[in-house]
């Protein structure tokens, strides 16, 4: 077996990573931000179609996303004391999203808003937490989440002016060709 098939590098003894192997080690520490994203849309999509909001959904995404918070700052604390502070301050944080929201979704404050409004609100708060989470840990895939959360809220009121369905449809289009470039780039890759 020669040296490349074997994944080393020639004359060098060290074993390389294989090009499969990073890649997939790139999905998986993307994954919780993907996933964060994915709850995000599938509870904004909820309030449009029911037109109630769900307290206790976003209050178990929101400590969902801290944890995701302290895992991609954990790195750059270089201490206990940093790790306990980049903790600490998560929940603070947090914990201020909860309370706002909490606010939005008091009755003597529902009575002002549409639950499509509602729903929006939330979103929206959860979209600068998200961001702010990012900055507060470091994290240039938590900033870039909430970056993209914010970004999904005109398109929610434009799609809900529409319809929802054009955004869960135009969600395929792009996940179906993602699939689609990442193969074809593989394939490539193999040829080459």
């Amino acid at each position: 077996m020669s040296t490349a098939d074997s994944g080393q590098a020639p004359h060098s003894g060290i074993p390389q990573p294989n090009s499969r192997a990073r890649h997939l080690s790139f999905w998986i520490r993307e994954l919780p931000f993907s996933i964060v994203l994915v709850l995000t849309l599938i509870g904004v999509a909820y309030i449009s179609f029911s037109k109630k909001p769900i307290t206790g959904y976003w209050e178990i995404l929101a400590p969902l996303i801290a944890l995701i918070c302290v895992g991609a700052g954990w790195h750059s604390a270089a201490d206990t004391r940093g790790r306990l502070w980049l903790i600490g301050k998560q929940v603070l944080h947090w914990l201020a999203f909860l309370v706002v929201m909490n606010i939005v979704l008091l009755s003597s404050v529902q009575r002002l808003f549409s639950a499509t409004a509602t729903g929006l609100t939330i979103f929206t708060l959860l979209a600068l937490g998200t961001f702010t989470a990012g900055v507060h840990a470091l994290s240039w895939q938590v900033c870039l989440l909430g970056l993209v959360m914010a970004l999904g809220i005109p398109a929610i009121a434009w799609v809900e002016n529409s319809a929802l369905i054009f955004l869960l449809l135009a969600g395929v289009i792009v996940g179906i060709g993602a699939v689609f470039w990442w193969h074809l780039r593989e394939w490539r890759g193999h040829r080459a």
